[in-house]
């Protein structure tokens, strides 16, 4: 039995404050000497980029529905053992979910996790109401253990007053702190088209998390926040691995990696940044070296790197916003179009899927990209696509067996250009797809196979994603490692081909 002092930061909805209070507690418990760990619930890649930052740590993902309910408390007990406090942090509002009953809620979550809750609340223009919200919340669903209240954009210290008084005598639940309204100007950081400026593009991140860690030492009462993860109810670690067992493990693991002796290169930089670290953990537990690649730097566009890696994995990002010099590198871009054509195993999500396009339209102007496929992306000022996605793979490629489901998420704003027609998530497999899938209508995909039936979410066309050219797998449905098993072994079984035919070792 183990306490793991843990606490889940939830709120009313989004835009509640929970990422600027998650983030200056993090900085504040490193700051008193405690080692901390962030985990985000939802699908998320911004906010966990910032979460990591700030506990100096990897921040992974407890989403109930990615990685599956039954991964939730192995994969918080292995991953926390060894920190001193944890931090979980919500989306949405705290009772939200994907049904009347919220399953896949914050609430859910902290329910398995049998963590206490800190609620953030956007208290503007309310006094007494605030009690009967925060009563409202503590009585909604049995067990919920609710340890605090921190009121947001709180008018002043008479504001301040009557809220506290109305919460604490009304429900008996500690209010923990106080944020004030902030200017936009004063915004612990800025946002753009989804979202939170990612961390690895903000010119002063660090000063961005130390406004953070100021503004929060001076409004909430951190100690309290502390002890209530102190409090928390005591975890069996069932299912995860500690002591003698994880040390087994490792040595299995580092055998297996000797077995294996691929290498997979992962283009990660500031346009490629949306990757969950349990995705790249599975990876290396299954064998696999990671080579970090960038297209956007000298180094990246050095055709040798392409040429020693049995498989590439390229995530999601913001290829539109690194559109020129992405462009500019046609170094990377020959060495990469070689290799394609040569059987390199390649897996894109949503930004990979971009970046494999012939070019991005960008205000008017088209900046040429890998020319994989042969059409342009453009860029809608409304989410093309935004939520949990669930695809049935229905034809041939080179990652996944026929009939596997993957479960994801889609978030994005861009379409390929003059397409053919909107994507329809209700749509039944198009006519003729089978085990070989299906070509789109739209002519300017006419190369690539479709193989993906998206049963939620929208997909690239037509009710379907999943775009196959030779060895190359790209879609905007983005999947987790723990929930989806069958990516990790796809990403293994591919390089490993790829070795075996190429010879390169």
């Amino acid at each position: 039995m183990n306490s793991f002092p843990r606490v889940v930061i939830a709120g009313l909805s989004g835009g509640s404050g929970k990422t600027t209070l998650s983030l200056g507690l993090l900085r504040a418990f490193r700051k008193r000497g405690l080692s901390a760990v962030a985990f985000k619930k939802g699908p998320d890649y911004i906010d966990a980029g910032w979460l990591g930052a700030a506990s100096g740590a990897p921040c992974y993902n407890l989403d109930p529905f990615l990685i599956g309910r039954e991964n939730i408390l192995p994969s918080f007990i292995g991953r926390a053992s060894g920190f001193d406090i944890s931090l979980i942090e919500g989306n949405r509002g705290i009772f939200d979910g994907m049904d009347l009953k919220g399953s896949q809620s914050t609430a859910t979550l902290a329910g398995i996790l049998k963590s206490p809750i800190v609620l953030i609340m956007d208290t503007s223009k309310m006094t007494r109401t605030a009690a009967a919200i925060v009563l409202g919340v503590k009585n909604f669903e049995p067990g919920l253990r609710l340890a605090g209240v921190v009121l947001n954009r709180v008018a002043g210290a008479r504001h301040e007053a009557m809220l506290r008084k109305s919460i604490e005598s009304y429900t008996g639940v500690p209010v923990l702190g106080a944020l004030p309204k902030l200017k936009e100007a004063n915004a612990v950081i800025s946002e753009r088209h989804m979202g939170l400026l990612a961390h690895m593009e903000h010119p002063e991140a660090e000063a961005a998390l130390e406004r953070a860690r100021e503004l929060i030492e001076r409004s909430v009462d951190v100690e309290g926040v502390i002890e209530a993860s102190r409090n928390a109810v005591r975890l069996r670690p069932r299912g995860a691995l500690a002591g003698k067992e994880a040390g087994k493990d490792k040595e299995n693991k580092e055998n297996t990696k000797e077995k294996s002796g691929v290498v997979i290169g992962v283009v990660r930089d500031r346009a490629f940044q949306f990757y969950y670290p349990e995705n790249l953990e599975a990876l290396e537990q299954a064998g696999a070296t990671i080579e970090a690649i960038s297209p956007l730097s000298e180094e990246g566009g050095r055709s040798k790197i392409l040429s020693r890696i049995h498989a590439l994995y390229i995530g999601g990002g913001f290829p539109e916003t690194n559109a020129l010099p992405l462009s500019e590198n046609r170094g990377f871009i020959r060495a990469l179009i070689e290799r394609v054509e040569h059987g390199l195993p390649v897996y894109a999500e949503c930004g990979g899927l971009m970046y494999l396009a012939s070019h991005i339209e960008l205000n008017g102007s088209r900046h040429p990209m890998a020319g994989i496929f042969p059409f342009g992306m453009t860029l809608e000022k409304k989410p093309v696509a935004h939520g949990y996605s669930i695809a049935r793979v229905r034809g041939k490629n080179p990652f996944y067996p026929v009939g596997t489901v993957l479960r994801g998420h889609e978030f994005h704003y861009s379409r390929p250009a003059r397409l053919g027609q909107k994507a329809d998530p209700a749509k039944k497999t198009p006519k003729g797809a089978g085990s070989k899938g299906t070509r789109t209508k739209n002519k300017n995909i006419r190369e690539a196979r479709l193989v993906l039936q998206m049963e939620r979410g929208a997909g690239i066309e037509g009710g379907m994603d999943g775009l196959v050219y030779k060895n190359v797998f790209a879609t905007y449905t983005h999947t987790h490692a723990l929930g989806t098993p069958e990516w990790a072994q796809g990403m293994i079984k591919a390089a490993q081909k790829f070795r075996k035919e190429t010879g390169i070792k």
